[in-house]
């Protein structure tokens, strides 16, 4: 049976489509958001300009290809790129270095190099960084930018660096005009959601006119554009130096732009919900705009988390307000640059202050707290702000690593007293690091006692397997027992038989409730020290089993439906052979099956009272959707029947005529199975025929209410097989 393949994509593979609306809802939320986006990105731009010590217009060429170029191309639609403080400190050296034409030429190889880093698939490691560590990296970023900004506000400028900032905060002379402008845009950037049918209009975009206007007549600083901007403009040339120095600088350009553009890109996927960004596609777009940015003389070009931030809190949908936001820088300072000196600095910083503030979520942190991840949150906060982006991820990677190898490492264990002896319940991984809290334990038991290991681990490493041998081994000379039992996994007889502990070994041993009672007891004697307390009965030890191990972990679920009752939607009919588990091969648990079992999975002619009354109670009563009549591979009543070994007059005999139906369709019919499989695979059919003889049946059937299925387990190969009525064939289980 063929089914539509579904459109999935995958890590570094998805989709970048916008949602549906097409030029309307460019217009409604992408032209509003690219406007906010360009405003900010105008002043930054020439800050980190002239930061580098780079000329202004450089900054404006790396804000407009980062826009178009990166915008059209990328694979975060809604990541917005340009000249970032982090590559200021790297950027300024290579202009003290080679001076700015080479540092030009060096953006441009290093755009090279980036591209191949995309084509090589690099971009998706980024998705490996913990949520806590992409979170903390946000949070950080936002406080930066907030005290950057807020000594903006007071009529100071910004630092490159927070404490330079904070410093600023308590030294600055406050100009209250300043002040006055980024109060009156905090408070409408706070205020405007509230008004109704505000999120026509963005509210940064309303923020910035309307404490622009009412400004108008103040003395505070304003944007500043340089008066001849193509004046400025250097091209790059080769740089002059040593050979390995000149790569050095390249591949430094190269990874800190993509380190710094793949960590924006996850952490803007954190800001929305549309689709994931392709980080490989994203790494080649990266590559092509410092490539364009180079050659036209621009700073180097990385996705930037404020401006992004920015763009998503404006409103954007789809990559046009990046890419828009581009084109307005190169038209408005070509030919509108006095429009944008009438843009006080302070009304921008006020919107760049409380984007930073919302980054710092406090339902956020309450989640990472009660997951356990807040130290790795802190963390990178922390080295965020102190150190810098790469620097503080890094660091927060690191606690965020510490702190899973302490989980993985993390073992609980339980010693309590039996009436016959002791037992100890450990559960988890079980390594060297935890091993000494253990034998602690295990030294505390009294000599000369029955002990039981109960062992519910995942790994156990050979330091942790020595500790407890040497133990055992010691208790055991003292006159002690004890006996290792192994639950979920043999770590410690494989141990024990020289066997490396490499990685986890999947189902084996079986688990208890999988495995027949041979397996694991047969195991459990071969690794352990015989009971004293002689042979038990396999069925009660079973019981002890479920009730000490099992039932805990069931007894939610059973008493769910002790409460609502049994609503399966499933009569299974099946054999009453021991080695057909009707939920093992339907994957089903309790309260999914309403199960009949009989010699041969039959449904007599004759109306018998049992089969019949579970027939019409599960049809009639419960309802059920599907019937499914399920044979089975060595069957021994069909065997039965082949060689015909009932003795007559035996009830067996008796039962088995019911088959004879099932014999003249088997000699009907032609296939390639052996006898008595093709004699099983006929009767299954046969039954489907005979079900159609009660009334309850038919009319369900015919009111599509209910439908029946055939069904072959073949035991040794472990394989569910549905059977096909028309031609008493099989056919593989499809979905």
């Amino acid at each position: 049976m063929n089914r539509p393949r579904p459109n999935k994509s995958h890590a570094g593979e998805h989709t970048t489509a916008g949602p549906p609306g097409g030029l309307a809802a460019v217009l409604r939320h992408d032209l509003p958001a690219s406007v906010v986006v360009f405003l900010i990105a105008v002043p930054l731009s020439l800050g980190i300009a002239a930061a580098t010590g780079a000329p202004l217009i450089a900054g404006l060429i790396a804000a407009v290809v980062g826009g178009v170029v990166a915008g059209a191309l990328g694979g975060a639609p809604l990541q917005v790129s340009g000249p970032a403080a982090g590559m200021v400190m790297i950027t300024a050296a290579m202009i003290a270095e080679y001076g700015w034409a080479a540092t030009a030429a060096i953006t441009l190889a290093a755009g090279a190099v980036q591209i191949v880093f995309g084509l090589s698939r690099l971009g998706r490691v980024a998705l490996s960084l913990s949520p806590a560590v992409v979170h903390g990296m946000l949070a950080g970023i936002g406080l930066s930018i907030a005290v950057g900004q807020l000594a903006v506000v007071l009529g100071g400028t910004a630092a490159t660096s927070v404490f330079d900032n904070l410093a600023k905060l308590f030294t600055t002379d406050v100009r209250w005009s300043a002040l006055l402008v980024g109060a009156l845009t905090v408070a409408v950037l706070v205020g405007w959601p509230r008004v109704p049918r505000a999120a026509v209009v963005p509210a940064p975009l309303v923020a910035v006119l309307i404490a622009t206007v009412a400004t108008s007549g103040l003395d505070v600083a304003r944007v500043d554009l340089p008066d001849d901007p193509l004046g400025q403009v250097v091209l790059p040339q080769m740089p002059s130096g040593s050979f390995g120095g000149i790569v050095f600088a390249v591949l430094t350009v190269a990874v800190v732009a993509s380190v710094e553009s793949l960590l924006s890109a996850v952490a803007v996927d954190k800001l929305h919900d549309g689709p994931r960004a392709d980080l490989d596609r994203e790494l080649i777009a990266q590559g092509a705009a410092n490539a364009v940015a180079g050659a036209l003389g621009g700073l180097p070009v990385t996705g930037v988390i404020a401006r992004s931030s920015a763009n998503v809190a404006a409103g954007a949908r789809t990559r046009a307000s990046t890419v828009l936001h581009g084109l307005w820088i190169a038209v408005f300072v070509l030919a509108l640059g006095s429009v944008l000196e009438l843009i006080p600095l302070a009304v921008l910083a006020g919107v760049l202050l409380v984007i930073g503030v919302r980054l710092v979520s406090v339902p956020r942190m309450r989640a990472l707290w009660r997951h356990g991840e807040f130290s790795a949150y802190a963390v990178t906060v922390v080295g965020v702000v102190t150190l810098g982006l790469v620097e503080g991820v890094l660091l927060g990677v690191a606690a965020a690593a510490l702190r899973s190898l302490h989980r993985l490492t993390r073992s609980s264990v339980r010693i309590e007293e039996e009436p016959d002896g002791w037992r100890v319940v450990i559960r988890g991984s079980l390594v060297f690091l935890g091993a000494g809290r253990l034998v602690r334990g295990l030294r505390a038991i009294p000599l000369g006692q029955r002990v039981v290991l109960e062992l519910h681990i995942d790994f156990l490493d050979h330091g942790a397997y020595e500790a407890i041998d040497d133990w055992r081994v010691g208790y055991e000379r003292l006159g002690g027992h004890v006996e290792v039992d192994e639950v979920h996994d043999t770590w410690f007889s494989k141990a024990t038989r020289g066997i490396p502990a490499l990685r986890k070994t999947p189902l084996s041993p079986l688990p208890r409730w999988f495995a027949p009672w041979s397996h694991w007891q047969r195991r459990h004697r071969s690794v352990t020290v015989p009971r004293p307390r002689g042979d038990v009965d396999p069925m009660i030890r079973g019981m002890h089993e479920f009730e000490r191990t099992t039932a805990p972990l069931v007894r939610p679920f059973l008493a769910e439906l002790a409460a609502r009752g049994q609503r399966p939607r499933q009569l299974f009919i099946t054999c009453a052979d021991s080695r057909v588990v009707p939920n093992l091969i339907t994957t089903s648990g309790p309260g999914d099956l309403f199960c009949v079992r009989n010699i041969g999975n039959l449904v007599p002619l004759d109306n018998d009272d049992s089969v019949g009354a579970a027939i019409e109670y599960a049809v009639e009563v419960l309802a059920v959707e599907t019937i499914a009549v399920c044979g089975h591979s060595d069957c021994g009543a069909m065997k039965a029947v082949v060689h015909g070994s009932t003795r007559p007059g035996s009830r067996l005999h008796a039962w088995l005529k019911a088959v004879e139906p099932s014999l003249i369709r088997f000699h009907a019919g032609e296939s390639d199975l052996p006898v008595v499989e093709r004699l099983a695979v006929a009767n299954v059919a046969q039954q489907l025929d005979n079900l159609m003889t009660y009334p309850s049946v038919r009319e369900a059937v015919a009111t599509r209410s209910l439908r029946l299925l055939g069904m072959y387990f073949d035991i040794s190969a472990a394989r569910v097989y549905l059977v096909d009525p028309e031609r008493d064939g099989l056919e593989p289980v499809r979905v």
